[in-house]
């Protein structure tokens, strides 16, 4: 089946897409980027990333570039197109193309565009359960603005390889103070002894605020589950009862960090009732989305 991809207002092959060698996105990673999960056809949580990705390019002070309503039926046509039922869709926005220098160019630039998908996807939380993963820690070396959903991301490759590197699936950052920040691609949570759900406050530009995160954070609400914005240490995150990572409509159990074993080393309780609650909010098309806020 022929795969196709979105730049700048074209369907392209796949492998004929292209963007121009002095894109800004390519030239210094002036640029933002979401994935958001297709689940049987439905776009989860596509109000919250919609929403991220406008604040995004605010902070960037880069002009989305079509209006929201026309995203969304570029994306559907795409997805049309791929004849896509269970995937992961990445988006990107650059500021576009404009001869190297630093500062903003004064042309009136049009941003580049660009939408393809990351292969096929399987979201059964029945398999999901069961594939639980070990994490390493390392520095967190990254800029300041974490909240912005950038692709200046060579600080979170470099902290995935040497996840890789030792058998790990992901690294979790650690800052000069010993606190755990966040996973090179996901948000990190732990379940204390007495079974409260603890995740770093997204304050201070410390980490980015996900949309998996936050609308677990609601659904935790409405279903009365203790939760705690807090920072953890890596002290914290050893004795914790439960681990687990969240990203694109993915929460994945966390079972042993730097070789010791979280827990029992088994899927929790706790874990498995996250995994259910988002899952049944995530792939119900007529339930109402969460809206992501930069607060």
């Amino acid at each position: 089946m022929p795969r196709y991809s979105y730049v700048n207002g074209r369907y392209v092959p796949h492998a004929e897409a292209v963007v121009h060698i002095e894109d800004r996105g390519f030239t210094f990673a002036d640029s933002v980027y979401e994935v958001v999960s297709l689940i049987d056809g439905y776009i989860a949580d596509e109000a919250g990333h919609l929403d991220r990705l406008e604040r995004s390019l605010r902070e960037l002070r880069i002009p989305m570039p079509m209006p929201r309503k026309a995203l969304q039926l570029v994306i559907r046509e795409f997805v049309r197109r791929n004849r896509l039922r269970n995937a992961y869709i990445y988006f990107q926005v650059t500021r576009g193309v404009a001869p190297r220098d630093f500062k903003f160019p004064k042309d009136d630039i049009k941003p580049t565009l660009v939408i393809t998908h990351l292969g096929s996807a399987r979201f059964d939380m029945e398999a999901r359960k069961k594939a639980v993963k070990k994490a390493i820690t390392v520095p967190d070396i990254r800029w300041k603005r974490r909240d912005i959903k950038s692709t200046a991301l060579v600080a979170q490759v470099l902290a995935k390889q040497a996840a890789v590197d030792k058998g790990a699936y992901e690294a979790w950052m650690v800052d000069d103070d010993g606190y755990v920040t966040e996973g090179a691609s996901t948000n990190a949570w732990i379940v204390d002894k007495n079974g409260a759900l603890i995740t770093r406050p997204a304050d201070n530009n410390k980490i980015l605020k996900g949309v998996t995160r936050n609308s677990i954070q609601a659904l935790c609400r409405k279903e009365g589950l203790k939760l705690i914005e807090r920072p953890f240490t890596v002290k914290d995150a050893y004795a914790a009862k439960e681990a687990f990572t969240t990203a694109a409509a993915m929460i994945t159990p966390i079972v042993e960090i730097d070789g010791k074993k979280i827990g029992d080393g088994k899927l929790g309780p706790v874990t498995a009732k996250i995994l259910d609650l988002y899952f049944d909010y995530a792939a119900d098309a007529k339930r109402k989305q969460e809206r992501w806020n930069e607060k």
